[in-house]
């Protein structure tokens, strides 16, 4: 049997990279998948899904809007009678604003997908696993949210917001059997972060990328989608309020001037 088998998974930015790559993992191990994202890409992924004999169903909607992320939880249970696991992994990057460019509808905008949009999925997705006793929810945090050096400000920020959202809750979900958990990736190459893959390849540097990591390499979207994996099982049944970094070491160090 699958590690998820008869279990019932809603993953939010399902449309590419690593809520693709999750649902139809989670879809592999035996889950029934509810693909969420404002892209129609997303019924790329249930159908995907579906051609290998799996169940999915695609909605498209807004991570970061109350009534969407209400919608999907309530079409995972009216559909599949349950709700185990919800991976809240929307996202947007903002790109990297100057500083003293940056509006406040800049921060507004981001945060609303990245920081407010978990909190919503953790908000109603708890609220149908708390009667069953049990249920994994997982957020897409960042490395940016560790310290600075990965990303712009808002998006850093927001992702630091993420690490503190998932530990808080997890204490406000004391006693409940509902476990909340994040993952900080590394540099993944997703289509959020195509563009610098694209850049570096038009250049001939794409042998660099990812070398500031003791790893020498970037990730890839299953990478991410195995960690998310593991927290959604029962293997992880212990492991609660946690950020698990996946970077291939890049935060294990401080910056230095080179190596030798």
């Amino acid at each position: 049997m699958g590690r998820l088998e008869g279990r019932v998974a809603l993953v939010t930015g399902a449309g590419s990279g690593i809520g693709r790559a999750s649902a139809k993992l989670f879809a592999a191990e035996g889950a029934k998948v509810v693909a969420v994202d404002r892209v129609e890409a997303v019924n790329e992924t249930a159908a995907a899904i579906r051609q290998v004999g799996g169940q999915a169903i695609a909605l498209t909607g807004d991570a970061g809007v109350e009534a969407d992320v209400a919608k999907a939880v309530e079409t995972a249970v009216g559909e599949y009678g349950a709700l185990d696991v919800c991976y809240a992994n929307a996202g947007v990057s903002g790109g990297l604003i100057p500083l003293f460019e940056l509006t406040a509808d800049n921060w507004m905008e981001l945060l609303r997908i990245n920081l407010v949009g978990p909190f919503l999925a953790i908000k109603h997705a708890a609220q149908v696993m708390i009667p069953r006793g049990k249920g994994s929810i997982i957020c897409t945090a960042s490395v940016a949210g560790l310290r600075s050096g990965a990303g712009g400000v808002p998006y850093s920020a927001s992702k630091a917001g993420v690490i503190n959202l998932v530990q808080t809750t997890a204490q406000q979900l004391t006693g409940t059997g509902v476990r909340v958990n994040a993952i900080c990736p590394g540099l993944i190459e997703t289509g959020m972060t195509r563009p610098i893959f694209e850049r570096a390849r038009e250049r001939g540097t794409a042998d660099r990328i990812g070398q500031l990591n003791p790893l020498q390499r970037p990730g890839a979207p299953e990478e991410i989608a195995s960690v998310a994996l593991f927290l959604a099982s029962d293997d992880a049944s212990y492991v609660d309020g946690q950020a698990i970094v996946v970077d291939g070491g890049l935060s294990s160090s401080h910056p230095t001037a080179g190596r030798r």
